[in-house]
């Protein structure tokens, strides 16, 4: 049987290199690519178009939520399962909403990634059992939280916002995304409008209470 095609995307080093050490001794899964930030993913996966995706939700440049959105905007019949160290139903539903087939919250990640992959695979929907626990229970609930987000933001606007909040200088955002400092300063101004945020400290706390960056990286908030 051919194997399952994956790209890991984690930022940590070690934390990559146990997971690909699992996956290959599965013997039906081919970890055919790794990427340490969610811009290298998502160009991986266009390169080479795997059946499966594993990203974690907290990562430099790019975070994973933003990753998955573009990956499954090219590659809809990729299936993408994301690793958070998050278990709380907003970031559960917000991944849900956009498009990932699968959930693992990291401590059990080790134990059920395998399974994961394969049910991904196969069609079906993944999530460790505390996660659906609590999605079977709370269905209702969760769906409306799953409702109040924030007002929707271009792909472009949320890079800008992630390296903002990540204390990048519009410089360096503008290199990073081969952009001119004009149009970096441009987007932060609508995402300012959008978010009704007015400076660089209210950003960032959105940032972190959205999940798309984690607090060790944020700048330091007056």
């Amino acid at each position: 049987m051919k194997p399952i095609t994956v790209i890991l995307a984690e930022d940590h080093a070690i934390v990559r290199e146990g997971l690909r050490a699992l996956l290959q001794a599965a013997g039906d899964i081919d970890v055919i690519g790794e990427a340490e930030n969610g811009h290298e993913a998502v160009a991986l996966a266009k390169k080479l178009r795997p059946e499966v995706v594993v990203i974690d939700i907290s990562m430099p440049l790019l975070n994973g939520m933003e990753a998955t959105r573009q990956i499954l905007e090219t590659l809809p019949k990729t299936r993408v399962i994301v690793l958070s160290g998050h278990n709380d139903d907003a970031y559960v539903e917000r991944i849900v909403s956009l498009g990932a087939a699968g959930y693992l919250v990291k401590q059990s990640a080790t134990g059920t990634l395998t399974t994961a992959i394969r049910e991904v695979h196969k069609g079906n929907v993944f999530f460790s059992p505390s996660v659906a626990n609590r999605r079977r229970d709370n269905a209702q609930n969760a769906r409306i939280r799953g409702e109040q987000i924030a007002p929707k933001l271009t792909t472009r606007e949320t890079e800008v916002l992630q390296l903002v909040a990540e204390g990048k200088a519009n410089k360096e955002t503008a290199d990073v995304l081969g952009i001119s400092i004009k149009t970096v300063e441009k987007h932060r101004q609508r995402v300012m409008e959008k978010l009704n945020i007015h400076d660089t400290a209210g950003l960032t706390r959105h940032a972190i209470a959205t999940g798309m960056i984690e607090v060790q990286v944020q700048v330091e908030l007056e």
